[in-house]
């Protein structure tokens, strides 16, 4: 009798297991492709740090809100740059059946970071959430050899253990990086526990020769992990007058995914940056204003400027620009 007891607990032990296998998504790479359970997935996504006004840090309150327009806009991916940490609100972000590209930093105090190997927690504790797609480490980390004893190769060592411990901890989500234009050679030869690739790309309105240049040097997948451009222009400039310019953001913008979309054979998507204005970076959080700095942001549509505050496709009240129809067109007519 305890026998015939012990042997109906490991019955419900292992059907429970089974319910928890089949309710986790399989995330892997194949040639050019990503694909959650064998089919295709291609990303219609969007950077997603919501600031309020007169604050500096991530605030989600308004998750529902967001969630509600993401899904007007035919969003099925958002990228943060440091994870959630709050169950209620992947749960929130799964139900709408949207994924997320959770970002790993280098050092984040702590926080889920590299440095600390605290991002390993993280990994282990959400790698089972069905709103999970990918791990991301870094985010256009080769700007900055400062923060790596002035070599950035030090970085790129980094970026390699990290990801086989993550494989050794979760097999069933690819690891990716956002790197800051197109990695050289030596990047993919020191980095070859990557599973595909994320790129930071301002060039102009016209990322289409990024695709041509990655099918020469990788077989591997590849995501424009950020693109897009301000709704401020600097300078009267490409037939768009100074100042407040909605209409410019929204072409420019119309162009990228244009080439996006073309492009499909070799890219797996966009992540547009960025779902709201956010009014912390370049001057007072509780007004708007006009400047700011971002490395390699020479190729910001159409003025060369980025100008920081002011990349929302949706202001910091959550009005909708034009940009936003513009998203909405693309992610909801054109097919996966």
């Amino acid at each position: 009798m305890k026998m015939k007891y012990i042997f109906i607990l490991v019955l419900i032990s292992l059907s429970f297991s089974f319910l928890s296998f089949e309710d986790t998504d399989m995330v892997s790479v194949k040639d050019r492709q990503l694909l959650i359970n064998q089919t295709p997935y291609f990303i219609k996504g969007i950077c997603y740090n919501p600031v309020k006004k007169g604050r500096v840090e991530r605030d989600l309150t308004n998750i529902d809100l967001d969630l509600a327009l993401m899904n007007e806009a035919g969003i099925n991916t958002i990228r943060v740059y440091s994870p959630i940490d709050d169950v209620s609100v992947l749960d929130k972000i799964a139900a709408a059946g949207i994924k997320v590209i959770t970002s790993f930093g280098y050092n984040q105090d702590g926080y889920f970071d590299i440095l600390s190997g605290s991002y390993l927690d993280y990994v282990n504790s959400y790698k089972d959430h069905q709103a999970i797609l990918l791990w991301e480490l870094g985010n256009e980390y080769n700007y900055h050899p400062e923060w790596f004893d002035g070599d950035i190769k030090n970085w790129y060592t980094s970026l390699q253990n990290a990801a086989d411990a993550i494989h050794q901890n979760d097999p069933n989500h690819p690891v990716a990086s956002a790197h800051g234009e197109l990695p050289k050679s030596g990047v993919l030869a020191a980095t070859t526990n990557i599973d595909l690739w994320g790129f930071n790309v301002y060039r102009w309105d016209n990322p289409e020769a990024i695709f041509n240049e990655w099918s020469q040097i990788s077989d591997k997948p590849m995501y424009l992990s950020e693109a897009g451009s301000d709704s401020y222009m600097t300078i009267a400039n490409y037939g768009f007058s100074k100042g407040d310019n909605q209409e410019a953001q929204a072409q420019a913008l119309t162009n990228i995914l244009n080439d996006v979309f073309e492009y499909k054979v070799i890219n797996t998507g966009v992540l547009v940056f960025s779902f709201t204005d956010e009014l912390w970076k370049a001057g007072n959080p509780e007004s708007q204003d006009v400047g700011g700095w971002a490395p390699e942001s020479s190729g910001v549509p159409y003025d060369g400027t980025a100008n920081e505050e002011y990349w929302g496709i949706l202001d910091v009240n959550r009005h909708k620009k034009k940009a936003f129809n513009v998203l909405k067109q693309f992610y909801n007519t054109l097919e996966d």
